[in-house]
């Protein structure tokens, strides 16, 4: 996410917390809407897959990292079913394919500040840990303080712009993932009508509503699509408040949309529930959504959810790290490094998989060049 001052950082901390248990005001917040078309919702069909438009992931020879001790910081810890889940993944898998030689983590507590924040980086770097990895924009300010304390330790930090001499920035194209959901939610909307939810009105969240509607017009020419910001740019809200995401879902459904897709952390299951209420599906986000515990009693209303797959950026930057080569590390993790996807529980999706495969080999192609605004 965007960097915010760190008196709202404390309080951006809630959004962790809440994204872990689950993963709108007219004065804060922004609402724009497609021209209307008139006519049916047609859909057209994909354009034909390119034979070289493959996913590119690392292959070969695994490297040995028997000498590295690996420190992984998580913004709360396992059990979330959403990031900090998805990087101990890739921590753990490193552990069995790369034979790590030794691993630690630590999970922040709610309200940490940026010293504490950073006390956690020190503590692992200065016990030997390296590289170290921290999970979370709540840790991009303490992470670039420490990397520089320690310059003979390598750090990355998960969804979040850095760099430096010893730091890398683990980043996502979110609108790609976000394109595809924009397809499924045309493809499934009886209304043609649709909506996306973000939760606070900053650069990153336009590349999900930017992927999204590009997605659904992509494959419906003549869908409606509405965008919502629950906050403005600086107010955290947006990605805490439930209650918002009900009200702005809400008002998109009694618009006429059938289809919501959220980018709003814990807000996002305001917009579940109401979609549930009011028998319309909903699209997930960051994590499979369906099998959240958090969801399960609106899990029937969750088509799929567009996934960011930090479990894959961490296992190829420990990959990179063993074959002390980080050249070959990709600057960004989108579709042609499985760096993204979508949720196929439950089903509901499995009926358009050879559309967004074709959809997919365009974006890796070049043929389709998603917007990031």
């Amino acid at each position: 996410m965007a960097c915010t001052t760190w008196s709202t950082q404390r309080t951006a901390f809630m959004l962790v917390a809440a994204l872990c248990l689950g993963t709108a005001l007219a004065g804060c917040s922004k609402e724009t809407t497609s021209a209307p078309r008139d006519g049916a919702c047609e859909t057209v069909s994909p354009p034909v897959a390119s034979a070289a438009a493959t996913t590119s992931t690392g292959s070969g020879a695994l490297p040995d990292g028997s000498r590295l001790r690996v420190g992984l910081a998580l913004a709360n810890g396992r059990g979330d079913g959403g990031f900090n889940d998805a990087a101990a993944a890739g921590l753990d898998r490193a552990k069995a394919e790369l034979h790590l030689a030794d691993t630690r983590e630590t999970a922040a507590a709610l309200g940490e500040g940026p010293a504490v924040l950073a006390g956690r980086l020190r503590q692992l770097a200065s016990n030997g840990f390296n590289p170290v990895i921290a999970q979370g924009f709540l840790y991009l300010e303490p992470i670039q303080t420490v990397a520089k304390e320690f310059p003979q330790v390598q750090f990355a930090i998960l969804d979040a712009p850095a760099s430096g001499p010893n730091l890398r920035g683990l980043s996502f194209a979110e609108e790609q993932g976000a394109f595809l959901a924009g397809v499924i939610a045309a493809r499934k909307s009886k209304a043609c009508h649709v909506g996306f939810i973000g939760g606070v009105d900053i650069p990153l969240i336009h590349k999900f509503g930017a992927g999204f509607k590009a997605g659904a017009e992509a494959a419906a020419p003549k869908v409606k699509v509405d965008s919502r910001y629950l906050t403005a740019a600086g107010d955290l809200a947006g990605f805490i408040s439930p209650d918002k995401g009900s009200e702005a879902a809400k008002g998109f459904i009694d618009g006429g949309a059938d289809v919501l897709f959220h980018s709003a952390a814990a807000s996002g299951k305001g917009v579940v529930a109401a979609a549930h209420a009011a028998h319309v599906l909903a699209i997930g986000c960051d994590a499979d959504q369906y099998t959240q515990p958090v969801m399960a009693e609106y899990k029937d209303a969750i088509i799929t959810s567009m996934i960011k797959r930090l479990d894959v950026a961490v296992f190829e930057y420990l990959r990179a790290i063993a074959a002390n080569d980080l050249s070959k590390l990709p600057t960004v993790f989108d579709l042609r490094n499985d760096g993204l996807t979508y949720a196929t529980s439950g089903g509901r999706v499995d009926d358009l998989k050879a559309d967004l495969d074709a959809y997919k080999a365009a974006i890796i192609s070049g043929a389709i060049k998603v917007p990031q605004q």
